[in-house]
């Protein structure tokens, strides 16, 4: 089958024939129909997170939001079956873990994430191998396409996650985010659609204009004014939630500086090679106005069925957010406009 290998880090990734996956016998095959590209594609395609033993081995299949269909599943698997159609979240679980057990998937003590670990090579190709089927293959409801599920990927289900799980955004709260690629963009939609008002911050316009027609009350170039959090407050008295999805200490420090007394920073982006996992933050003034900081990661499977939920009542529309479908041969090139911050919403593999 076709896929695409990461052999040099930085490099182009290379076309390569590989053995068709064959199901375990509680895993699955899924014939891929779409996958993202995502920034966290690009951080491994960089060579990043060996300052956090995290770093992305050549020889790996990049690509960790897939749509597909299933191509046949191994004996033991019950949910799913050949033809169904499913998603299936970069937080591959075991199912059996104390954190499984509490419904913490997305923090499995077993875990391994597709597309970025050896054990699971990822869906850059034509077909994909899904381990413990029955946790991670979620089925796909008929309304919402491959390219809807695809763009939901990482980085929807993480602002979903963030804002509504660990931030409990509701009506009338104030939400800044700071950055707006994938991550972003989606948290903003996100926000609007839980009730609060939110207010995007970047330094490019194509994405604020993006950010305006998805929900955003407010947008703010960060290259057009003075200071960021100040502007904050003057458009809406300062953020009761912030979110850094992009993950520099310049864009952390923005969010955490743009909380209103006791707002809550939620941090999902995750640094490069200038921070390298360390970032600093004004301590005293967390302590001093009862300021919250949080981290979030992915979404457990489980939860899927709230965001069908909301995408069937119309709340949220993840295939907005989409700019672009691309080959399978275009995605070294698609990457690589990321390092020049030169791609704008989510990019969307269609041809494999």
């Amino acid at each position: 089958m076709r896929a695409l290998v990461l052999e040099s880090y930085g490099e182009p990734l290379a076309e390569r024939d590989l053995p068709e996956p064959t199901p375990d016998p509680d895993g699955a095959v899924v014939e891929t129909e779409a996958c993202g590209i995502c920034r966290s594609d690009w951080h491994a395609w960089q060579g990043h997170g060996d300052w956090v033993d995290d770093r992305v081995p050549t020889g790996q299949v990049l690509g960790h939001e897939p749509a597909g269909v299933v191509r046949a599943v191994g004996e033991d698997v019950e949910s799913v079956e050949p033809g169904d159609r499913v998603v299936v979240p970069f937080n591959l679980a075991d199912g059996t873990c104390p954190a499984c057990r509490r419904g913490r998937t997305n923090y499995c003590e077993g875990a391994t994430a597709l597309g970025f670990g050896p054990d699971a090579p990822g869906a850059f190709a034509e077909a994909f191998h899904v381990p413990e089927a029955d946790v991670n293959a979620v089925p796909l409801p008929d309304e919402v396409s491959a390219t809807a599920a695809a763009s939901l990927g990482c980085r929807f289900v993480t602002a979903f996650e963030a804002l509504d799980a660990v931030a409990d955004v509701g009506g009338g709260d104030r939400v800044v985010v700071v950055g707006c690629g994938g991550v972003g963009l989606s948290a903003v939609q996100v926000a609007a659609a839980l009730g609060g008002t939110p207010v995007a911050v970047d330094v490019r316009d194509a994405p604020l204009e993006l950010a305006a027609d998805v929900g955003a009350a407010e947008t703010i170039n960060a290259d057009a004014v003075d200071d960021v959090p100040t502007r904050v407050r003057d458009l809406v008295g300062g953020a009761d939630v912030s979110v850094d999805a992009l993950g520099t200490a310049d864009t952390c420090r923005t969010a955490v500086d743009s909380l209103a007394r006791g707002g809550t920073h939620v941090q999902v982006g995750l640094t490069g090679d200038d921070d390298r996992g360390e970032i600093p933050l004004p301590v005293d003034d967390v302590v001093q106005r009862d300021l919250t900081v949080e981290g979030s990661r992915g979404m457990p499977p489980a939860r899927y069925e709230e965001l069908f939920r909301l995408i069937a009542n119309g709340r949220v529309d993840p295939e907005a957010l989409v700019t672009d479908t691309v080959a399978l041969g275009d995605v070294s090139d698609r990457l690589a406009a990321m390092s020049e911050f030169d791609a704008v919403g989510v990019e969307v593999v269609t041809e494999f």
